[in-house]
């Protein structure tokens, strides 16, 4: 095995450019619309700040802190009247917030590079996920202990780019390659293909949900992590605004920012009173799916970090110099310019050694 150092490129097998392009092409060729400057500032009086949210997905584990938060008028006392939504396809997050028509949206630090690489003006203010929650899951039952052991089987995955790049790197740290495996397009349906035996492993699973999913249904299942098989380190979630919001409304950002910290801690101190937000929020949420998904991703949250929302330069970098290698991005992309630690609260931009 060959673990991954970002002076090494040849740790990622190439992968064709051509994969790549569709989705970078869509973002670059989406609009940006002019934005009316706010301010929290101001008197008691003065009407709320409008601002709106888009989710990656539907509300769960991950935006606990953000609901507590509202429901226990954090924002509101920041001057904000803040909405959370799922939006119809939540893989535009990022277009939206670029283009004016959402204040933030939680992204992924892969989708917010490939963004930046096409250039869409959005910044990531804070770090939902200090690691990664991606995986390779396949059946107990089948004994596969690591990447190597899949080749010559059936992978599925959500036809995302990235997770081939994933896979890819973790097959090539054990020995095997892309071309050893069978790659099948499952869409967001990991699970069902999974236990259905249509496909041997799948790529994408989160063990803080669909471990918990499927196991809930009876199927005992083991999950290769990304990182502990060549990939480097990165921030499985963050919070994207645009850079204009950024430059000319700073305050907004800060008063966000200063409520979703102190959720987000009292969410991962008062887990049943976040759940009981989740719920209030999404009444079709599976309580006993996120009791567990919580507790197992509210350590990640401030994991290694003084604060919720801490981002370090060293882990944009790795991040970034792995997908230049996989010819994800270009080399001469500006890293500094895809987040910003400057508008966290006091303490949450303390360095800290380590990747």
């Amino acid at each position: 095995m060959r673990p991954f150092t970002t002076s090494t490129e040849t740790s990622l097998p190439r992968i064709p450019r051509r994969r790549f392009l569709r989705p970078l092409a869509l973002m670059a060729a989406l609009p940006v619309v002019a934005r009316a400057v706010r301010s929290v500032k101001g008197s008691a009086a003065q009407a709320p700040v409008a601002v709106t949210v888009a989710l990656d997905w539907y509300p769960n584990a991950n935006h606990a802190g953000l609901f507590l938060a509202r429901e226990r008028g954090y924002f509101a006392a920041e001057g904000l009247a803040v909405e959370l939504y799922t939006p119809a396809d939540p893989t535009v997050v990022l277009q939206t917030v670029a283009a004016g028509r959402d204040t933030f949206g939680i992204s992924y630090q892969t989708d917010l590079l490939l963004a930046r690489a096409a250039e869409v003006p959005v910044v990531s203010v804070a770090a939902v996920a200090q690691r990664p929650l991606l995986g390779l899951m396949s059946l107990r039952e089948r004994g596969y202990a690591r990447p190597g052991d899949l080749v010559g089987g059936t992978i599925g995955y959500p036809g995302i780019p990235s997770q081939e790049a994933f896979l890819a790197t973790m097959l090539e740290t054990d020995g095997a390659s892309l071309d050893d495996v069978e790659l099948v397009d499952v869409g967001y349906d990991l699970v069902p293909a999974l236990v259905s035996g249509r496909v041997d492993a799948v790529m994408g699973a989160y063990w803080t949900h669909e471990t918990i999913l499927a196991e809930r249904q009876g199927f005992p299942v083991d999950l290769l992590r990304v990182e502990a098989w060549g990939v480097p380190p990165y921030y499985e979630l963050v919070v994207a605004t645009a850079e204009e919001t950024v430059a000319g409304e700073p305050e907004i950002v800060r008063a966000f920012l200063r409520a979703a910290q102190r959720g987000y801690a009292e969410a991962a101190a008062e887990p049943e009173a976040a759940l009981d937000a989740l719920a209030a929020a999404d009444p079709t949420l599976d309580r006993d799916v996120e009791t567990a998904g919580l507790a197992l991703v509210a350590p990640v949250w401030t994991d290694g970090v003084p604060a919720f929302g801490t981002q370090r330069r060293e882990r944009w970098a790795d991040y970034a110099a792995w997908m230049v290698a996989g010819e994800l991005l270009p080399r001469d992309l500006d890293i500094d310019a895809a987040f910003t630690t400057s508008l966290l609260p006091t303490g949450a931009t303390t360095p800290v050694a380590g990747p």
